[in-house]
C-alpha cells in the first residue's frame, strides 16, 4: 500500500547530513537548537551517542550518520540539533544544517518500503526541488530491544 497516496500535503523538515538530503515529518519536530555537548552515557545502544539536557530533561542523541552508514565526524560547532518526539520519548538527531520547512504533495513521494526494501529508516523517497529526498521514519531508529537498553541507561544515569 502506497502511504503518501491518501495525503493531499504534508510539511516536512528538510535537513542535510553530508550530501543526501533528509527529511522529517513537522509534526513530529519539537524545535531546532544550536549543537551542544553531548555526555556520554554508558551502556546505551551503539546508535545513541550520548545525552544532553534540555530545559532540564535529560534526551538521548541518536547517531543517525551510524544508521544511514555515513562517514562518522565530530560535531561542528555549525551542527544543528533536531528535537524530536517518538510515540516513546524526546530524542536529538544531530544534522549538519536544517533546509527549511516544505510542503509535501502526494505526488512527489513514494513509499520506500514497496519500492526499496532494504530501506528499514525510511518511510518514503521524494523529489523536492529536483533533488531525492530520503523521508526518514523516526519510529524505526531505535529497535525495540534498544529501546529497553536505553530506558536501563538512562535509569541507571540517575542514580
Amino acid at each position: 500500500m502506497d502511504n503518501f497516496k491518501n495525503i493531499d500535503k504534508q510539511k516536512i523538515i528538510l535537513f542535510s547530513l553530508e550530501e543526501p538530503r533528509y527529511a522529517l515529518y513537522l509534526s513530529e519536530v519539537v524545535k531546532v537548537e544550536r549543537a551542544v555537548e553531548i555526555t556520554p552515557l554508558p551502556r546505551a545502544p551503539q546508535v545513541v551517542s550520548g545525552v544532553i539536557n534540555f530545559h532540564g530533561e535529560i534526551i538521548p542523541v541518536i547517531d543517525i550518520r551510524k544508521l544511514f552508514r555515513l562517514p562518522q565526524r565530530d560535531i561542528h560547532l555549525e551542527d544543528q540539533f533536531i528535537i524530536a518526539r517518538t510515540s516513546q520519548r524526546l530524542v536529538v538527531l544531530v544534522v549538519d544544517s536544517v533546509n527549511g520547512v516544505y510542503d509535501l504533495e502526494h505526488h512527489q513521494a513514494i513509499d520506500a518500503g514497496e519500492s526499496f526494501p532494504f530501506t528499514e529508516y525510511l518511510s518514503g523517497i521524494a523529489t523536492i526541488e529536483h533533488s531525492i529526498v530520503l523521508i526518514t521514519d523516526l519510529e524505526k531508529f531505535l529497535s525495540l530491544d534498544e529501546e529497553r537498553v536505553l530506558d536501563a541507561a538512562l535509569t541507571e544515569g540517575e542514580k
